[in-house]
């Protein structure tokens, strides 16, 4: 089996090491990032909605960053929330912050029921960076 090429963005490896998986791995010119929620330094969950959603893209532009890539390069997206009839528009209202300008990324929006604590998660595929020759 070939190695996996990891990606931790900075001062978070241990939360991730703890909870036994990579916040992100590149691939065939890809990068696939584990779903980002909106967790404190320590992993608890920011308690307000609102707060929670700008803190998990805080977290996804961490990770992407630490790859070399800005939400520009997000080419999928799929977000998982709690109860959405009842906190889509609040976060919906948020995302135009961090989403930039069409032609947006692809969305799949999915509503469940238990996220570990918190009421939103982001989870994306980018392409990588060409190098330079």
């Amino acid at each position: 089996m070939t190695q996996r090429d990891v990606v931790f963005p900075a001062g978070r490896q241990a939360l991730y090491e703890r909870n036994r998986y990579s916040p992100a791995v590149r691939a065939n010119g890809l990068l696939f990032v584990s779903g980002q929620v909106g967790s404190r330094e320590d992993g608890s969950p920011e308690p307000e909605l609102e707060a929670q959603v700008r803190r998990a893209f805080a977290n996804l532009n961490a990770v992407l960053e630490a790859a070399g890539c800005t939400f520009e390069d997000v080419i999928d997206v799929t977000v998982f929330v709690v109860d959405p009839e009842a906190h889509f528009e609040t976060i919906w209202r948020i995302v135009p912050e961090f989403w930039g300008e069409a032609p947006y990324p692809t969305l799949t929006g999915v509503g469940v029921t238990w996220l570990y604590g918190f009421q939103f998660e982001i989870k994306v595929t980018a392409r990588l960076p060409v190098a330079a020759d």
